[in-house]
């Protein structure tokens, strides 16, 4: 069962309450997960039993639906997400905020499914950007600090209304996050299209034109076509490599459907098989992240290894990843290579994806550092916090 939330602490003011649930919630950048914050920040700040927040559609539903108060099972048993109908069609469709002493007399109140729980009191709040409603906040039952039903307040609907103008500035921003991360992702696929040009072009080339010279020799000198064929055998198999880890970085990931520690476990198989560095994967203590921490942690593994794998000429990779106290996570990668100076890879103007890394790392309130000298191999770190 979810807690009960904790009724705000009469001696603190309704602004420094509201600046905590801010900060709670801006540490967030991907949509479902400030969503989801918005509404458990809303629960927690007013003392309400149940929370909602819905994103409409334009098709008289919501685009995303996210429920604070409500176990899993209780959610599935209620059923399909709720339609644009009753008080919460009303709460879309006006500018102002909807406090009611109990939901199930008000005008517009049509029912609910019978696995929905029971409310009384209620309080509604627009998310709005300017004209445009981005959503509502929905609240539910509100607790005195007797844990007795008191109903809500002209005072806690100006505590919300103060949240809700901030939620609409962290959903918009989490909005423009994505939109970059799709940039982002454009980029990403047109650097791998660049890589497989320059690599796998160049040795099939190169291939091409050692076979020939191997079918001139064949009859005149066959120890030297030998050697070609051996230069053929060894170019083949180089572009083979490029080629699979082209494969590797378009796959989606299953972080839906594994988890963190599955999808990175069995990248670490496949790379292990498809280049003749080994590559080792360990995990330890590692709670579930939100899905933005859980994205950001396995995309700078999949540039760190790129970069360990294609070109440091490593024996071993070596990637780690552990719990922290904070209910976060910690990666390590880890390779034996021949290192370098960043500084003068920074200077040169080849970052080798180190750019890329360290903003996935900070749009997660994460950190990222990396050790690297001539001779002493590379070690990328990033830790996340927790929820």
């Amino acid at each position: 069962m979810p807690a009960e939330p904790t009724p705000c602490d009469p001696s603190l003011s309704g602004i420094e309450a509201v600046s905590g649930a801010v900060l709670a919630m801006s540490r967030h950048l991907e949509v479902r997960e400030v969503l989801r914050r918005i509404t458990a920040e809303a629960r927690t700040l007013l003392g309400a039993e149940y929370a909602a927040l819905g994103v409409p559609d334009d098709h008289g539903g919501f685009a995303q639906f996210v429920v604070d108060g409500i176990t899993d099972e209780q959610w599935k048993a209620i059923g399909p997400l709720p339609r644009q109908h009753g008080v919460l069609a009303a709460m879309l469709h006006r500018l102002t905020p909807t406090r009611l002493d109990d939901v199930r007399r008000a005008p517009d109140f049509e029912g609910w499914p019978d696995a929905h729980p029971d409310m009384r009191d209620f309080l509604g709040m627009p998310i709005v950007d300017g004209t445009e409603i981005l959503g509502a906040l929905f609240l539910a039952n509100k607790h005195s600090l007797a844990n007795k039903a008191g109903g809500f307040t002209a005072h806690d609907e100006e505590l919300l209304r103060i949240l809700a103008a901030h939620a609409a500035i962290a959903l918009g921003n989490a909005r423009l996050y994505e939109r970059s991360r799709e940039l982002t992702l454009a980029g990403e696929r047109a650097r791998i299209a660049h890589d497989l040009h320059d690599a796998v072009s160049q040795k099939l080339f190169s291939l091409r034109l050692t076979a020939k010279a191997a079918a001139t020799l064949v009859d005149r000198d066959p120890a030297r076509a030998r050697a070609e064929l051996a230069e053929v055998a060894r170019l083949a198999a180089e572009a083979a490599d490029e080629l699979r880890a082209v494969v590797i970085e378009l796959r989606p990931a299953a972080l839906d459907e594994d988890g963190l520690v599955a999808t990175l476990a069995s990248q670490a198989q496949v790379l292990d098989r498809a280049h003749t560095a080994e590559v080792r994967f360990s995990s330890d203590g590692v709670r579930t992240l939100p899905p933005g921490q859980e994205a950001a942690v396995l995309r700078v593994a999949q540039e760190a290894l790129h970069n360990a794998l294609r070109h440091s000429g490593a024996e071993l990779v070596e990637i780690t990843l552990t719990g922290t106290a904070d209910r976060g996570a910690r990666l390590r990668v880890h390779d034996d290579g021949r290192g370098f100076d960043p500084e003068s890879v920074r200077r040169a103007g080849r970052h080798l994806g180190l750019v890329s890394m360290r903003d996935r790392a900070a749009a997660v309130g994460g950190t990222l550092s990396l050790e690297s000298a001539p001779g002493q191999g590379t070690v990328v770190e990033l830790e996340v916090p927790g929820a």
